[in-house]
């Protein structure tokens, strides 16, 4: 006797109101704003608010009690009068052109040393990194006592070589050097950290298939590797320079291990603005000056990102 199997309809529940892809697209937007609000909010109100509060206070001259006077852009044009400006400009871009490339080659040799595993590649790493978790008063106080004129340590280990009289802080052209090296020595960890993320983002398939068609070590960091890192290396370069012409070592070394000195031979522009400001009472004429170089680290950075496509250098 055969079983018939009565048919019934098949009932389907209800489609919840945003289900489809189009509602996870949105769930997804909502979520990744929120993570982003935090960073937003501090970004409006410590950056972009006190950039346009130093616009206005440009405008003015401003005597430290409570008095503006309105004097337009008498305060930007003073600029191309003020001889100090005018050196520590200089010495920002001698600072830039030092730090930028070095910091850049030291940090990307110290992540290809310690891509790969062996015994101990932890702590190395962790050795390397230790410089940026100091603070930069701590390590200006540090370096200061180390580069003591005769009876510091490294006036003492360079003594065999002739070297231990040498005033590394008190030589004007030896201190600015000297604050580079400091720097570098601070920020390598950071940017080895980004370059060896970059690094181990990279197939390994890319490299053995160089390596089975006969690729030498170099042949493969300039044809597979190299390429792969362009757009991380456009963003240490980018952080680099911000670094370098208003980051906290472009004002925290200075102030703490030679106060601009000797000579003005370390004065960078960040300091030039802190001196103007708190030295001084030209409270107008250092917002000026933090404006133009606002203005010009902009459109630096406009102009990079426009001519290399955000590091990526070609069309996706």
């Amino acid at each position: 006797m055969a079983t018939l199997t009565e048919s019934r309809p098949v009932v389907r529940a209800p489609r919840r109101r945003g289900a489809g892809p189009r509602g996870r697209r949105r769930r997804e937007a909502a979520a990744a704003y929120g993570f982003l609000a935090p960073d937003l909010l501090g970004l409006l109100v410590f950056v972009a608010l006190p950039m346009v509060l130093a616009l206005g206070i440009a405008l003015y001259e401003v005597d430290g009690f409570g008095g503006y006077t309105f004097v337009g852009l008498d305060n930007f044009k003073a600029m191309a009068d003020d001889p100090l400006l005018l050196k520590s400009v200089r010495v920002t871009v001698t600072y830039v052109v030092m730090f930028v490339p070095l910091a850049f080659v030291v940090s990307l040799a110290l992540a290809l040393l310690v891509r790969d595993h062996f015994p101990g590649v932890g702590f190395v790493r962790a050795a390397f990194f230790v410089p940026n978790v100091i603070s930069l008063v701590v390590t200006g106080l540090l370096w200061q006592f180390l580069l003591a004129d005769k009876q510091g340590v490294v006036p003492r280990l360079l003594r065999p070589l002739g070297l231990g009289d040498v005033s590394w802080l008190g030589t004007p052209s030896l201190a600015l050097p000297a604050l580079v090296l400091i720097s570098v020595w601070f920020l390598m960890g950071n940017q080895m950290l980004i370059f060896l993320a970059a690094l181990k983002d990279i197939p390994g398939e890319y490299e053995d298939a160089a390596r089975v068609d006969g690729a030498g070590p170099w042949q493969r960091f300039r044809h597979v590797t190299w390429p792969l890192l362009r757009p991380t290396s456009f963003f240490v370069l980018v952080t680099s320079l911000v670094n370098a012409v208003t980051g906290l070592q472009a004002f925290d070394l200075v102030y703490v291990v030679s106060k601009g000195g000797p000579d003005n031979s370390t004065s960078t522009v960040v300091y030039y603005i802190y001196e103007q400001a708190f030295s001084e009472g030209h409270y107008g004429y250092a917002a000026a000056i933090t404006t133009t170089a606002v203005a010009f680290l902009m459109v630096v950075t406009a102009v990079l990102f426009a001519t290399t496509r955000g590091g990526r250098f070609h069309a996706e």
